[in-house]
């Protein structure tokens, strides 16, 4: 019985431990960027945008379509590092509390 006592209080701790990853990671600013830096966003851990700057020496109302896709790219490169920063965050948890990589858990 011990070891269900014990993989209960542990799931707990995990538990507790993710929730603090999610207010942790909702404070997170990530910056993105394309085109050389002439575009950048900052959008939070959780992929809303916060902010956005444009190098108004890109701005060419006949292309348009070019700032569109720089601005699209900005918001994937940002999107992309928050991915990448909130799993290092849950493989680091699960490392401190001697759990495997990988392990896929429902919270």
């Amino acid at each position: 019985m011990t070891n269900i006592g014990q993989m209960m209080k542990q799931a707990q701790m995990m538990k507790e431990k993710m929730g603090e990853m999610q207010e942790k990671v909702l404070a997170m600013e990530i910056s993105g960027e394309s085109g050389a830096g002439m575009v950048k966003v900052v959008m939070n851990g959780k992929g809303n945008m916060k902010s956005i700057k444009i190098d108004p020496s890109i701005v060419d109302p006949e292309d348009v379509e070019m700032l569109e896709d720089l601005i699209v790219a900005a918001s994937n490169d940002a999107r992309s590092k928050s991915e990448e920063m909130i799993a290092e965050e849950t493989q680091k948890i699960m490392s401190d509390m001697g759990l495997p990589p990988g392990l896929d858990l429902p919270f």
